[in-house]
């Protein structure tokens, strides 16, 4: 403020000075925690003076005077066990130190692994006189891998069908550690007894069993017995001062029981080649079917499951395999020349187990097909100038050299000679024409086509060649119901035919 004395006329007598007016701080502002929720960690086993986390609270008052001097004590510790003592605050600086030993900062003797404390800030540097506030500060006893893991027992015994896979038994263990941690966790290996991989052990990831699986399918007559030698460990890595024992390892013993297995046929599939056309009753091959329980005195007997074409018959008692018809390369049921089969081997157990095996018969080809051709009909103008009447093709169901080149002849002319002609254009195609015009007529003209087989076969067609009245752009065709094509088509087709070889 600024003061100054007047006369009663209102004159300056003195001044302006300055006033100060200085505030005197009071203690009305309690400490207060405003970073809560204060949550502490602490691994067990800790040495004594282990800092656990730090406490601040703040005050509103002068911080150069006592008013705003703050001191921490711990009011209040929950639970009270194993000492009602188990940490301390420093009271000038608010850190939270364990007080205890090692030993008994144990998580896994703690009745509960978590502490509740109540902090108390108190200001005029913690004299009676001093305002107070509290928070309370939550420390959790972290767990470290100081329990390894121990089989509940020395031994197991698992029992399996040969030939089943999956799950055999579960191997239970305890570890006195966390269960939401690595240091409880179980990692398990088979170290012995395994040198097939024919067994697997997965942990169970909520009761932490190791469970003992058959992957590869077990032989009875092979062995009867397996013996596995199981270890379990953490995932996390034990203290340096704690070490697996023998009670970290467990024998398995696993006991296959013997089933009535399927005969199997050796080879499968099985493969004959023939020459198509055998006489019937002819013997393909003798199948062999073996029962791999071998321990067992038993019989097999054969039968047909699968014979498409109903060629074969099977001996059930030898397995030997012959035919009852006649073999066609040609047939519908074979493929690629290879005519596909199925049997059946049947042991006499209770109840009988089947085995299926292939029989692969590769025909080989032999001339047993004519060749035919095609088109079988034409049509001609009567005052055509191009005389070509059709190009005829050749095919044939057999294989080479059964096949083309073909040879293309008229039989046995039924029409003057000098009036039809036959003319080679390639290997499987020829041209069929006219040396002079004809009246309208139906004309058949034999056609007989060779092939190249030793010996050759041939087949004779009738082209049926319809002489046609072309004029005024109509087509008139003298048998009834003949295929009616315009003029120009009918000059067209021989040509068309010629471009496409």
């Amino acid at each position: 403020l600024f003061v100054e004395t007047v006369d009663v006329n209102g004159r300056t007598l003195e001044g302006p000075v300055p006033l100060e007016v200085i505030v005197i701080d009071q203690n009305d502002n309690r400490p207060i925690f405003r970073e809560g929720p204060y949550i502490g960690h602490v691994m067990e086993g800790s040495p004594t003076g282990t800092t656990v986390m730090r406490m601040t609270a703040f005050d509103a008052d002068d911080p150069a005077t006592d008013n705003a001097l703050l001191r921490y004590n711990i009011r209040q510790q929950t639970p009270d066990k194993p000492s009602p003592n188990m940490f301390y605050i420093d009271p000038e600086k608010g850190d939270i130190v364990t007080v205890v030993s090692p030993a008994l900062l144990d998580r896994e003797t703690l009745e509960n692994p978590k502490y509740e404390l109540i902090i108390e800030a108190q200001d005029m540097a913690g004299l009676d006189v001093g305002l107070t506030g509290t928070a309370t500060a939550t420390i959790m006893i972290d767990d470290k891998n100081d329990h390894s893991p121990k089989f509940t027992k020395k031994e197991f015994q698992a029992t399996v069908e040969e030939g089943a896979v999956g799950v055999i038994v579960n191997l239970t263990v305890e570890d006195k550690d966390d269960p939401t941690t690595g240091a409880w966790r179980a990692a398990y290996t088979i170290i012995n007894g395994n040198p097939g991989q024919s067994f697997e052990i997965h942990t169970n990831p909520q009761t932490n069993e190791g469970m003992l699986s058959v992957v590869k399918p077990l032989d009875y007559e092979i062995s009867a017995f397996h013996t596995l030698l199981i270890k379990v460990e953490n995932e996390d890595p034990l203290v340096p001062d704690v070490s697996y024992g023998p009670s970290s390892t467990a024998t398995v013993h696993i006991t296959v029981l013997d089933v009535n297995e399927s005969p199997v046929f050796y080879p499968d599939p099985m493969m004959v080649t023939k020459q198509e056309n055998i006489s019937v009753g002819s013997v393909l091959l003798t199948v062999n079917a073996t029962d791999p329980d071998s321990l067992q005195r038993q019989t097999i007997r054969y039968s047909v499951y699968k014979d498409p074409a109903g060629w074969l018959n099977i001996n059930p008692i030898n397995g030997t395999v012959d035919t009852t018809a006649v073999l066609d390369r040609e047939s519908p049921f074979v493929h690629n020349s290879v005519y596909t089969a199925l049997f059946l081997a049947i042991d006499s157990g209770n109840p009988p187990a089947t085995g299926t095996g292939t029989l692969l018969i590769t025909l080989e080809d032999v001339n047993d097909n004519a060749p035919f051709i095609y088109p079988t009909v034409a049509e001609v103008c009567d005052d055509a100038k191009n005389l070509s009447v059709v190009i005829l093709g050749a095919t044939d169901k057999d294989l080479h050299p059964n096949t083309d080149p073909f040879k293309f002849e008229i039989h046995k002319q039924t029409v003057p000679d000098k009036v039809w002609k036959i003319s080679k254009i390639n290997n499987t195609h020829a041209l069929v024409s006219l040396l002079q015009n004809l009246n309208k007529a139906n004309y058949h003209l034999p056609i007989m086509v060779t092939d190249s087989g030793k010996p050759p076969m041939t087949n004779i067609t009738d082209l049926r060649v319809q002489v046609c009245s072309c004029k005024n752009s109509k087509v008139d065709c003298n048998a009834a119901g003949a295929p009616h094509f315009s003029a120009a088509a009918a000059l067209l087709l021989p040509l068309f035919s010629l471009a496409r070889l």
